[in-house]
C-alpha cells in the first residue's frame, strides 16, 4: 500500500514594520517547537533556504525574512542600507514575534548582521551558526585601509552616481534569468538555480525579468559599518555556541587561518570540501547534517 500522506504546505507569507518599511518574511508553521531564524545573504531573498527549511521544520519553528531591499521586502527610499540599519530590522523582528531565545542560521551578509546582533544582545540567542559572515579578512581590509579616506569616498559617490544613471538588467525570458543564475555559482543543481530564479525575479509590464533586489545595496560605503575594535568587541561578546561554516573553494577566508577567531570564546569553524561561498546549497545535505548534530 501506497503512502497517501498529502506533503505539508510550503510556508506562508508575512510583513512587519522596522524603520518605516513594510518588510517581508515567510513563516513554516509549527509555532510551538523553538523559534530558528534564516537569514539571507546580500543579493538573495528568504526562499533560497528552502532545503534546509523543509528539512528542520518538523522540530523547529522556522521564521525567514526577506532583508530590507531583497526578496519582496520594501527598498529603503534613499538607496542607503548601512549595517546599523539591517542589524535594527533583526532586532525589530525578533522583539515584534517575541522570538527570544532565538536559535539563528545565517548566510554572508545575513551571518554578519546575525553576528552582530549577537554581540549586542547575547542573552537573546540560543545558538549561532554563520555561513562566511565574518566579511572582509583581515587582509582585505588593511588594503582598503591604505587607500586614502577622500578617495574612498569619491569612489562612493563615484558609484551612487553610476547606479542613479543605470536601468535595472532585463532578461527576455525566465530561461534567461535562470541561466544566469546559474553562471554565478556552478556547483548549484539545476532544479536550485531554476527555484532560486522563479522566487528571487519579477516580472516587468513588458513581460521581460528582473531580479528582486534593489541595485543600490551593492553600493554601501565600505566604512558605513562598525569596523575593527569595536565588531571585534561585539565577537567577543557573544555567548551562546557558534559553528562558523566556510567552503573551502570560496573567496572568503577561514577565521581559523587569518587569526580572527582569537576574538570568539564560544566559536568552531567547520570547512567543506567541494563548496564554494553557499555552502548550505553545495553541500546541501552534508550542510544539514552538520547542524542538525550541532543545533
Amino acid at each position: 500500500m501506497t503512502d497517501q500522506t498529502p506533503p505539508m504546505p510550503g510556508p506562508t507569507s508575512h510583513s512587519f514594520f522596522s524603520q518605516r518599511l513594510r518588510l517581508h518574511y515567510v513563516d513554516w508553521g509549527n509555532s510551538d517547537a523553538p523559534p530558528l531564524l534564516l537569514l539571507h545573504g546580500g543579493r538573495d531573498h528568504c526562499r533560497n533556504w528552502d532545503w534546509v527549511a523543509s528539512a528542520l521544520r518538523k522540530d523547529w519553528h522556522i521564521i525567514a525574512p526577506d532583508l530590507r531591499g531583497h526578496g519582496d521586502s520594501e527598498w529603503a527610499s534613499d538607496g542607503n542600507y548601512p549595517m546599523a540599519a539591517y542589524v535594527a530590522d533583526l532586532a525589530q523582528l525578533i522583539h515584534q514575534q517575541k522570538l527570544a531565545p532565538v536559535t539563528i542560521v545565517a548566510h554572508s551578509l545575513g551571518g554578519n548582521i546575525a553576528l552582530r546582533y549577537t554581540g549586542l544582545y547575547p542573552e537573546n540567542v540560543r545558538k549561532l551558526v554563520a555561513i562566511e559572515g565574518l566579511g572582509p579578512s583581515p587582509k582585505m581590509q588593511a588594503e582598503r585601509e591604505a587607500i586614502p579616506y577622500d578617495q574612498r569616498m569619491r569612489e562612493w559617490i563615484d558609484m551612487r552616481r553610476a547606479l542613479a544613471a543605470r536601468i535595472p538588467r532585463r532578461y527576455p525570458t525566465l530561461e534567461d534569468a535562470y541561466r544566469r543564475m546559474h553562471e554565478e555559482n556552478k556547483h548549484l543543481r539545476p532544479d536550485q538555480a531554476r527555484h532560486l530564479t522563479v522566487h528571487g525575479a519579477n516580472q516587468n509590464e513588458d513581460g521581460s525579468y528582473s531580479w528582486k533586489f534593489d541595485p543600490y545595496v551593492r553600493s554601501n560605503f565600505p566604512d558605513g559599518g562598525m569596523a575593527g575594535e569595536n565588531l571585534e568587541r561585539l565577537w567577543g561578546r557573544i555567548a551562546c555556541p557558534t559553528l562558523l561554516v566556510y567552503g573551502n573553494e570560496s573567496w572568503a577566508s577561514n577565521p581559523e587561518k587569518d587569526g580572527r577567531m582569537a576574538h570568539f570564546n564560544t566559536a568552531r569553524v567547520v570547512a567543506f570540501d567541494r563548496a564554494g561561498h553557499w555552502v548550505h546549497h553545495d553541500r546541501t545535505e552534508d550542510f544539514i547534517s552538520e547542524i542538525n548534530a550541532f543545533l
